[in-house]
């Protein structure tokens, strides 16, 4: 998912291309090639990021393009075209790596339909992230972290599906760039 607007980071370009080593971008892309679990890796844009689809075409990525509605509208425009199981990712995962994408993978019930990765909530603030939706689930308050895995072929026009969880208090899983204070932790790590 990379066509959101980065509204709350405040800044002049497009927060998928900002730099923690290389664009933001480019280190989830890097990720998903190197777990070597993936036979296509498509990235999800819209007219609200036209550099950040630029910059992913030129990378030789495939793209969908979407209105640009929100994540949810977004994502469900995206399913309808697809039919395999899909590892949703959010583009703004800077410290996602090959080993984490495994452990999830290795984590799924396939049977499930929705599976969402979650982060406990006392994990977030004791590294200072704060959590923007918290779901209760085993008696504790969680964040979503951005990553699900999704048979679309189980689901029908974003119905309520019952989820399935993972929770992973990682690092790797739990820091997305949404404001400008995430990305000051981020370079701190």
């Amino acid at each position: 998912m990379c066509g959101g607007k980065g509204t709350r980071m405040d800044l002049p370009e497009e927060k998928l291309l900002i730099k923690y080593k290389k664009p933001v971008i480019q280190h989830v892309i890097s990720a998903l090639q190197d777990s070597g679990m993936f036979f296509q890796i498509i990235c999800i844009t819209s007219p609200n990021a036209p550099k950040t689809r630029q910059f992913i075409k030129a990378l030789g990525i495939t793209t969908i393009e979407t209105e640009g509605k929100g994540y949810v509208s977004d994502l469900s425009n995206a399913l309808r075209s697809l039919s395999e199981t899909v590892f949703v990712v959010s583009g703004d995962m800077a410290l996602l790596d090959d080993k984490i994408i495994r452990k999830i993978i290795a984590s799924v019930n396939d049977k499930e339909p929705w599976t969402s990765v979650l982060v406990r909530k006392k994990f977030l603030d004791s590294i200072e992230i704060e959590a923007d939706y918290v779901v209760r689930y085993n008696n504790e308050d969680h964040a979503y972290s951005g990553i699900s895995i999704v048979n679309p072929t189980k689901i029908s026009e974003m119905q309520q599906v019952a989820e399935s969880y993972i929770v992973l208090d990682d690092k790797r899983v739990a820091i997305n760039l949404n404001t400008k204070k995430d990305y000051d932790l981020l370079c701190a790590t």
